[in-house]
């Protein structure tokens, strides 16, 4: 009569249990892809029952890690309640003694094709957990990685990254556009910044931040800024564009009105998207500037600005190339013998302060007045990006 499949198992089973002493985990896996069976502590049972063979108090392989796997999902179940999460992965650290025994008895006794005792334990792991949190295995991008280390006895979670989008105003001069980095860690993140990595709230970084801490729960905010300005301009209209990354976010599910106010500072429109662009982002920008001179000026003289309009700006940089800006539109307003107004629309990246002084930026206001210029202020009235 030819043998079954189980009856196949079942003398290799005999085999594997005259020299090692297995639990029903590490018993059933071992023959678990040969049967086409999921739960390997079920096979596991059903296989000692039909060869009548006692459990052991001590499995050779695992040496009961399988069995008390319970005591780790608490654990792990107990600190994931302080993240919100959809989706997650589990993954395992275990001694090195493990693993070799594991090696030593599939080798031994040719079982070939099975899953090794570290993927035994994330999965077993994963659906207990999986089960508890109703959440689901993401092998590509979960929101939480779990790691549990049986070595060190310790369980630590990480949460994936948010990006986000938006824009923000600024109305009130004195306001700097990047926070200081915390002077101990200089950013890295200590306890004397709480981890943050900036001590203090007082540019349009830090008040950004404090707000993403606030409302993720999260440890750091990185930003990207799409332009600058300086600490006496003003941010008007529709917004200067940025993006974050929120680092260690705690909660994800979060709703965040189209405008925030945060004293002086608005965030316009902040959302969640996918990535935060590598490469560099075109942008163009409507801005005020406030000039005044060194010799009295006439408004006939004031009109050879107009020329700027659709002029090349070569920007030198002390680099063997040049970068080539343009200017849109060009509006001039005389306050009086020695000031003016200047509402451009140019490209972004023009170093503003500069195309007034002329310091290595061809033409500048400077040179075609014929006049040693100095910008007072320069304020955005709207900023036109590819986002």
């Amino acid at each position: 009569m030819k043998k079954t499949k189980m009856d196949v198992v079942i003398e290799e089973t005999r085999q594997i249990l005259r020299e090692y002493s297995l639990c029903d985990y590490c018993l059933g896996r071992m023959f678990a892809s040969k049967l086409r069976l999921v739960s390997h502590k079920n096979l596991g049972k059903k296989i000692r029952k039909i060869t009548k063979q006692n459990k052991p108090k001590s499995c050779y392989l695992c040496k009961n890690l399988m069995p008390e796997l319970g005591t780790f999902l608490n654990k792990i179940l107990d600190m994931s309640k302080e993240y919100e999460f959809s989706t997650f992965l589990i993954g395992a650290i275990l001694k090195p003694s493990i693993l070799d025994r594991d090696d030593i008895v599939r080798s031994k006794f040719k079982l070939r094709g099975i899953a090794g005792i570290k993927s035994d334990v994330t999965r077993e792991m994963g659906k207990q957990f999986g089960k508890k949190t109703r959440s689901r295995v993401d092998y590509q991008n979960p929101d939480i990685v779990i790691t549990i280390d049986f070595k060190k006895d310790q369980c630590d979670i990480k949460p994936k990254a948010l990006f986000l989008q938006g824009r923000y105003t600024k109305e009130a001069r004195g306001i700097p556009q990047k926070q200081v980095s915390c002077n101990r860690c200089d950013g890295k993140g200590c306890f004397a910044c709480d981890f943050h990595g900036i001590s203090e709230f007082n540019s349009v970084e830090g008040h950004i931040a404090k707000f993403l801490f606030e409302k993720f729960g999260a440890q750091q905010a990185k930003i990207t800024w799409i332009g600058s300005e300086d600490q006496s301009s003003l941010v008007l209209g529709n917004g200067r564009p940025f993006f974050v990354k929120v680092i260690n976010p705690h909660k994800r599910r979060v709703t965040i009105p189209k405008k925030v106010n945060l004293g002086n500072i608005s965030v316009l429109n902040l959302h969640v998207v996918s990535k935060i662009p590598t490469e560099q982002i075109k942008f163009k920008t409507e801005v005020m500037l406030e000039i005044t001179t060194e010799k009295d000026l006439t408004l006939e003289a004031l009109n050879v600005l107009k020329c700027l309009k659709d002029m090349p700006i070569a920007i030198s940089e002390n680099l063997p190339w040049q970068n080539q800006k343009r200017i849109y539109d060009v509006k001039i307003k005389k306050m009086d013998t020695k000031s003016f107004t200047v509402m451009m629309t140019l490209d972004g990246g023009i170093p503003l302060k500069r195309l007034v002084t002329g310091n290595n930026v061809e033409p500048n206001i400077s040179m075609l007045l014929e006049n040693g210029c100095k910008c007072i202020t320069f304020d955005f009235h709207k900023i036109v990006s590819s986002d």
